[in-house]
């Protein structure tokens, strides 16, 4: 009976994940000329300088967004968790509201406000602060900057959830201790909502190295990392084996990914 019910779900995962997974590995595992199923692409990748240079590009990235968005997203998440207006909840639909427009329409956005000729060179020009627009677009640093505000909502959720745990009774009893503020942070707050902020490093980090079209958009072709590749690939150079052998790696490195914030969790809930 148990597996009755779960069949459906698993036909679902098998035809929606696990088929598309292995057609994928079989175009990669294909040669670029010719029949039958080789491993040459994958040699040709691991032994490319260029290709270990895009992974590095990607897992910078990567990083470099999942810390910056998860350092914005910690205060006003606890913000949000410790609030008692009565607006708590319009608060919260606007810090998640974000998610609710195209990811293709901020970018454009944020394209037009980080130009030349955008709002913040135009702002700080009138001014007098600077001489020269700053170079804010088609490069790493307006790719970061849109992708942060972009995948800032998600590291949100994930905090809101992790500070579940927090009760004011334990920054009471802290206080009561004779805790200052840093102290209870440090010792209280932090250990309860380590957990949220763990899954929104990782949910961050994952869409980040994963995301194609911020980077291709904001980056103006400058900015190489594996989405933009693969896409280029797939749809301008029509190597299929390339693209599929590439997607696979990004594959690899999520799996890597969640395998080690698996281990982390179950170290930190085993914790004293």
């Amino acid at each position: 009976m148990r597996l009755a019910l779960l069949l459906p779900g698993l036909a679902f995962l098998a035809v929606g994940f696990v088929l598309p997974l292995l057609w994928l590995l079989r175009i990669s595992l294909a040669p670029q000329t010719g029949d039958g199923l080789e491993a040459q692409t994958y040699a040709a990748v691991l032994g490319d300088p260029f290709y270990w240079r895009l992974a590095g590009n990607t897992l910078l990235l990567g990083a470099i967004v999942a810390v910056i968005a998860v350092l914005l997203a910690v205060p006003v998440g606890l913000f949000l968790a410790r609030t008692t207006s009565r607006w708590r909840g319009v608060l919260v639909s606007l810090a998640i509201a974000p998610l609710l427009t195209s990811t293709v329409v901020r970018t454009y956005g944020w394209m037009v406000i980080l130009s030349d000729r955008g709002l913040v060179n135009v702002t700080l020009r009138a001014a007098g602060l600077i001489a020269r627009p700053l170079p804010l677009a088609n490069n790493l640093t307006g790719s970061v900057i849109a992708m942060v505000e972009i995948l800032m909502p998600y590291a949100i959720l994930s905090v809101l959830s992790g500070l579940g745990r927090l009760q004011p009774a334990h920054e009471e009893a802290a206080a009561l201790h004779g805790a200052n503020r840093l102290r209870v942070f440090t010792r209280v707050i932090l250990p309860l909502a380590l957990p949220g902020i763990l899954t929104a490093l990782l949910l961050v980090f994952v869409l980040a190295i994963s995301s194609f079209i911020t980077p291709r958009l904001m980056g103006g072709g400058r900015v190489f990392v594996f989405g933009t590749e693969i896409y280029n690939e797939a749809t301008v150079t029509l190597n299929w084996p390339l693209a599929a052998t590439l997607a696979m790696l990004l594959l690899a490195a999520f799996a890597i990914v969640i395998t080690l914030y698996g281990r982390l969790a179950a170290h930190l809930s085993n914790a004293p």
